[in-house]
């Protein structure tokens, strides 16, 4: 009986968890190369994006820079995978959560 009432508990804490998961919204990700590493664990990231020009209808490259919290130790050139997470400074609104690929040396 102590069983069956302490399944049904982790039942209920884990319907409690996919509820809130899913209350939060989906946080938006970017893939960029690391532009600067000169400040402590934050890296400056440059995203690239292809946008058709509204006259001459060619593709034009517009690029992002976003400063992200790094943990992971990325370092310039390197391929990187942003999320979107809550300010953790004045212009500090991403985090780094994976090394895609290392620059080359």
């Amino acid at each position: 009986m102590a069983e069956e009432e302490k399944q049904e508990g982790v039942a209920a804490d884990s319907q409690e968890k996919q509820k809130t998961a899913s209350k939060r919204a989906h946080r938006s990700q970017k893939v960029g190369v690391v532009a600067s590493d000169k400040m402590q664990k934050t890296v400056v990231v440059r995203v690239d994006r292809l946008v058709r020009h509204m006259k001459y209808r060619r593709y034009v490259r517009r690029t992002s820079q976003f400063m992200a919290h790094d943990e992971l130790g990325a370092t310039v050139g390197d391929k990187v995978r942003i999320v979107e997470t809550r300010p953790l400074s004045a212009r500090k609104r991403w985090r780094v959560i994976e090394i895609v690929q290392k620059a080359a040396k």
